[in-house]
């Protein structure tokens, strides 16, 4: 893991007026954040922003526009939280972004340390993000997983519930009339993102998703993808596969469930 990846509230606090350091709050809705965000922290909306409606995920030309209004340049420290900061981190080491760190755990921890938050909105200035070089490796789009499919070289890792795995559910609270298809990519194994994370949603040690891997026989040079609904729960796992117990070529299906199986022709399993 990069030293410093991973910063506390205290962190946060002592650098909110440092004009280098972007704050990225990353939900599925602005619910939580119109209640109170940390001071000068954007949303991104993990569907309105991140996403097509038909639940694409955008290009890396759309993400550079999401980067300019945010109010990023190549050379901002760029803070996530929230509900899904560990896909915004990944998405930003994909794109080639150096100063990348997030603040662990539920978005509580920084009202728990005596912080306040703000309902106020900043309003960034937007500037022209350009950038230097990119890592396409962390990043599988859905053809490029088709053709993965039944391959020996690679595993499809399924982060989600075992409801999810199963075909019991589409999305992970239950509903699934007019989402699409409920099930699993051909070929994919389960490994619960639960194996990653504590109930308090911060990274565990890596003990039970290393059993876990050495069961599933996952081999360090292999290649993995993993996948949930959103690419949030998959990007957990992968950021912990290859920070944690070193297997390197790992990669997140960004599209995930929710692109999958909202598609007629893609291939189900159940």
């Amino acid at each position: 893991m990069e030293p410093g990846a991973q910063v506390d509230p205290g962190w946060v606090a002592e650098h909110l007026d440092d004009p280098a350091v972007r704050l990225v709050e990353v939900d599925v809705s602005a619910a939580a954040y119109d209640e109170g965000h940390i001071p000068g922290a954007v949303l991104w909306d993990a569907y309105r922003d991140l996403r097509h409606p038909d639940h694409t995920p955008i290009d890396p030309d759309e993400f550079d526009a999401v980067l300019s209004r945010s109010g990023i340049t190549p050379e901002s420290t760029v803070v996530f939280y929230g509900y899904a900061p560990y896909l915004g981190f990944w998405l930003m080491d994909r794109h080639g972004h150096e100063r990348i760190r997030l603040m662990d755990g539920p978005r509580e921890r920084w009202e728990d340390t005596g912080c306040s938050w703000s309902a106020e909105v900043p309003e960034p200035g937007p500037t022209s993000y350009e950038r230097a070089g990119e890592k396409p490796e962390l990043v599988v789009r859905r053809q490029e997983l088709r053709e993965m499919i039944g391959d020996r070289g690679t595993a499809i890792l399924d982060v989600r519930t075992e409801e999810e795995f199963s075909g019991e559910r589409f999305w992970p609270s239950g509903a699934t009339e007019g989402a699409g298809r409920a099930g699993r990519i051909p070929g994919a194994v389960h490994l619960p993102v639960d194996l990653a994370r504590r109930e308090d949603g911060s990274l565990a040690d890596g003990e039970q998703l290393l059993r876990a891997c050495e069961e599933l026989g996952l081999e360090p040079g292999q290649r993995l993808v993993t996948y949930c609904t959103i690419g949030n729960r998959a990007s957990v796992v992968a950021f912990a596969l290859r920070e944690q117990l070193g297997y390197r070529k790992v990669a997140v299906y960004y599209g995930s469930w929710s692109e999958w199986g909202s598609l007629p022709d893609t291939p189900v399993e159940t």
